[in-house]
């Protein structure tokens, strides 16, 4: 027996975050074997819920850490596990931001809403159509694995931000990106497209995953090591490889960022965005549009911030490499994400083009390098998480109605925008204006179906035009002051005092942001300007058709997605009028070093 191996001694507390919601995770894995169906659900509920609030408040303890903050001159941050996890502010910001939108998220993905039935059909693996999905509607049955799964994709969206090695990073991104292939799939309406839009994310997922190995092996073929303390002492040794080999690091880092890339959405890895938005179940594209957004910017801020300083201080100028092949894709992000968007005509679809063209607005700070940069990209990220959830969250409640009588038949359209393929009618419902048993079906994501939402629900309308103004940046909401920090800091350049070429990022920025408010305004005319379809012109006349436009309802949370909306509303508007005290907490966790 050999006598000198030393156990590793691991410092479990800094890892707590990260274990409470895996390990809740395996819990909720646990419970749908051994619970009973009947209490199963609100279980898994409750346990996602507490597993991410407990995670909120351990990323706050940790905070207050004197050896995370790095007092006494120490080096900030605590190395775990060999190096493999990093702990420190800036990681801790970007999972605190994670967990609490994941939070809002699952209150949304828990609401039944007055229909009695949520968002992900009743057995996800059934053929649309088929009678055996049919049989699973009869019987009640409830797909109450989502919740695991998200806790899953939670629990690797943490990792992702705070791991110190590309190896670890890539085992992260699989971790958040399967559970997420899985959710996209499992819409309780318009099955094939939510199927569809879950092939077309694994297939390209599986694209930028072997891009992004790929990358970390040229760079280990260059430094020897996947770790980036010694990635980064490797470029940063003028006599080391760097010299001989400076390609083959410029390329291994250029494949890992198109990974990265590929989660952000950004153009030209932005493909994938618009179809899996429109098709996967609206309450998972709000979780996955903020959550993995946010986790996605934490890594790819850790690897190009790493990359960048090594360059910096290399004695080639390869760093220039880097920095125009992202100042392209930003271009080119925002650009596509405002224009393609302005000639939307599928709610879904234009938050995720507006999805794109924020990834662009954000990537504009990236760009900086600086520590404004920095804090910029931390405070747009919570910002842009809490309108996006919340705007989704107003989506879930509009919904299409139809006359019982004519319902469509499960085989007929089966997928197609505007039908419920799979004949489920959910709750049935009185026409306001015909008197008539109508069915409530999927949501009404068409734009003419949002015509006159302002009177059949004002109040919805009001925090929905809320979500849009910010997403704007119209000044008094909390876009307003994240776009501005974001193109200050390019402004301000890498070193805070101007000059450079990134100065144009942000003129383009604000020309797109001035694009995109047209799209976000003409939802706004039609919300509260625009006469329902069929309806009256004015919409005094008739109390009842204001109240129930044909075709489309506005059906009742039962609880869940209300409080989200509410929190995500009022987030918008303090962190519009007093942002400072989120900003000064931005400011201290942009230390971070190699």
């Amino acid at each position: 027996m050999n006598d000198s191996f030393v156990a590793p001694t691991v410092d479990w507390l800094y890892l707590a975050p990260i274990l409470v919601v895996l390990g809740a995770g395996v819990v909720g894995v646990l419970i749908e074997a051994f619970v009973p169906a009947r209490v199963r659900r609100t279980t898994q509920v409750v346990l996602a819920l507490l597993a991410t609030a407990a995670a909120f408040a351990l990323v706050v303890v940790l905070w207050r850490d004197p050896t995370v903050q790095g007092a006494d001159g120490a080096p900030y941050g605590v190395r775990v596990l060999g190096g493999s996890m990093v702990i420190d502010p800036f990681g801790l910001a970007i999972q605190g931001i994670v967990v609490l939108l994941a939070f809002l998220a699952i209150l949304v993905i828990a609401d039944k809403t007055s229909t009695g039935q949520d968002a992900f059909a009743p057995s996800a693996a059934a053929v649309p159509g088929s009678p055996y999905e049919d049989l699973t509607r009869r019987k009640g049955l409830e797909q109450t694995e989502v919740y695991p799964l998200v806790l899953f994709a939670v629990g690797g969206m943490m990792i992702f931000p705070a791991t110190g090695n590309l190896l670890v990073m890539f085992v992260a991104l699989e971790v958040l990106s399967l559970p997420l292939y899985v959710l996209s799939a499992m819409a309780r309406r318009r099955r094939l497209l939510s199927q569809e839009a879950s092939f077309k994310y694994f297939l390209l997922g599986a694209f930028a995953s072997a891009l992004f190995v790929f990358g970390v092996a040229l760079v280990y073929g260059f430094a020897g090591s996947v770790d980036l303390v010694e990635v980064y002492q490797s470029l940063a040794t003028p006599e080391g490889p760097l010299a001989t080999m400076p390609g083959l690091v410029v390329v291994g880092v250029l494949l890992i960022l198109a990974g990265l890339l590929f989660k952000i959405g950004a153009a030209p890895f932005h493909a994938w965005t618009p179809d899996v938005y429109q098709g996967a179940p609206t309450p998972v594209t709000g979780f996955m549009a903020a959550c993995t957004k946010a986790a996605a910017f934490g890594a790819l801020l850790r690897v190009l911030y790493v990359v960048s300083l090594g360059l910096a201080q290399s004695s080639l100028a390869t760093r220039e490499d880097l920095f125009v092949a992202l100042w392209i894709v930003t271009l080119l992000t925002m650009v596509v994400g405002t224009v393609v968007g302005a000639v939307q005509t599928d709610v879904k679809r234009l938050l995720a083009y507006s999805s794109i063209a924020h990834a662009g607005f954000i990537l504009v700070g990236v760009v900086g390098f600086s520590q404004l940069s920095l804090r910029a990209t931390v405070f747009y990220l919570l910002v842009y998480g809490l309108a996006t959830v919340g705007a989704f969250a107003v989506v879930t409640l509009v919904r299409e109605t139809a006359p019982v009588r004519e319902r469509v038949p499960a085989a007929v359209g089966a997928g197609a925008a505007g039908t419920d393929a799979t004949g489920d009618a959910g709750d049935n419902v009185t026409d306001g204006a015909t008197e008539q048993p109508v069915a409530v079906l999927g949501e009404a994501t068409h734009l003419a179906q949002w015509a006159g939402l302002g009177r059949r629900s004002p109040w919805l309308a009001g925090v929905f035009s809320l979500f849009l103004l910010s997403m704007a940046g119209i000044p008094l909401t909390a876009g307003f002051v994240a776009k501005f920090t974001a193109f200050g800091a390019a402004v301000a350049g890498p070193d805070g005092q101007g000059g450079g070429s990134t100065w144009v990022l942000a003129v383009v920025g604000v020309l797109a942001s001035a694009v995109a408010v047209f799209f976000y305004v003409r939802i706004i005319v039609l919300m509260f300007f625009t006469a329902p379809s069929g309806g009256p012109a004015d919409g005094a006349d008739d109390d009842r058709a204001a109240v129930e436009g044909p075709g489309v309802t506005v059906v009742r949370s039962t609880g869940p997605t209300t409080i989200a909306i509410a929190v995500c509303a009022l987030g918008v508007l303090v962190l519009g009028v007093f942002p400072s005290p989120v900003l000064d907490l931005a400011a201290e966790a942009v230390k971070f070093v190699p």
